[in-house]
């Protein structure tokens, strides 16, 4: 397998972004399903529905699912560490605590995603840069979402540890989910084998624990927040998620927990007409600050001028 990039391109950036937008929706989204519908049954719709939907596109497109059982077994092992864990601790957190608390313990994934992958993988070692850029970051994403959310701390513990174990589920899904470059399938494929995977785990677990036959139909509002919750914050994600994962690693990739705080005040301000507070600057002033420390741009700015030499400048190989 070929080494990842440290520093990532214009491409990997763009795709980031996106990401962050997509994934800071699924908040808003299951805040409003859990007004409806509990937790198992919000995670099996929302992987099933996107499972659907990625099938038909694969169709579509005319890519073939593959039949190898090692690769399915890697997919079922991604799943259940990227969607089935996470989904569900996180789901059932948000009900019991407000979801800014639950978005700063979204935001320590970056922060497990160093030591995991410092201790399983070669090519993603911990650096002083990386360590002081996760720091930075995280406290932005605070700053952003407010002291009042962090006072909260101490309250309904085993939510809050839900959340953070969901972190740590994510972390080691990206380190995990580094084998599907050497696989050779196309983003698509792996998002597609992963959300069938989670699907076949969680609907028993859904029927089972919930018995959704005999919860009453749910409105408008609730089936809008699960199409969007499927399809946005889950399929389309996913494919993106494959995709800088081959090409920027996991250290990189789940830098996006850090700009979804960024992603959900921005959208409120343009669609909600939300007023920007000083605290909203100042947090994604640290947030920025903090992602230039991990690419590593910053310090080869530092190092050049205090050496007086020049620098190469830093690939921006995109994927294949």
């Amino acid at each position: 397998m070929k080494t990842v990039n440290h520093t990532m391109g214009a491409t990997e950036w763009l795709l980031l972004i996106i990401l962050s937008v997509l994934w800071g929706g699924s908040f808003f989204f299951v805040g409003v399903a859990v007004k409806a519908l509990p937790p198992f049954t919000i995670v099996a719709l929302r992987v099933g529905l996107a499972a659907i939907a990625l099938n038909l596109v694969v169709r579509a497109t005319g890519l073939r699912m593959p039949t190898d059982r090692r690769l399915w077994g890697a997919f079922f092992g991604m799943g259940l560490l990227n969607n089935m864990i996470p989904f569900c601790l996180i789901v059932w957190g948000q009900t019991h605590i407000a979801s800014g608390l639950a978005s700063i313990f979204n935001a320590t994934t970056p922060i497990f995603t160093v030591i995991v992958a410092h201790a399983f993988t070669k090519d993603e070692k911990l650096t002083g840069g990386r360590l002081v850029g996760i720091i930075v970051g995280f406290a932005g994403a605070a700053v952003i979402i407010g002291l009042d959310s962090i006072g909260t701390l101490g309250t309904n513990t085993l939510a809050q540890l839900a959340v953070l174990t969901a972190a740590l589920s994510y972390a080691f899904a990206g380190v995990y989910g580094r084998r599907f470059k050497g696989y050779g399938i196309a983003p698509l494929v792996t998002a597609t084998g992963q959300v069938t995977a989670s699907t076949i785990l969680l609907v028993p677990l859904a029927v089972i624990v919930d018995q959704p036959w005999t919860l009453a139909m749910p409105g408008v509002e609730t089936w809008s927040a699960m199409f969007g919750l499927a399809l946005f914050s889950t399929a389309l994600a996913y494919i993106i998620y494959f995709r800088i994962l081959a090409t920027a690693g996991a250290t990189n990739l789940l830098l996006v927990t850090f700009l979804i705080p960024i992603s959900a005040i921005l959208l409120g301000a343009f669609f909600l007409e939300e007023q920007l507070a000083l605290k909203d600057f100042a947090g994604m002033g640290l947030i920025c600050l903090g992602l230039a420390a991990i690419d590593g741009r910053i310090f080869g700015f530092l190092r050049k001028k205090m050496s007086g030499k020049s620098i190469p400048a830093p690939s921006s190989r995109n994927s294949p």
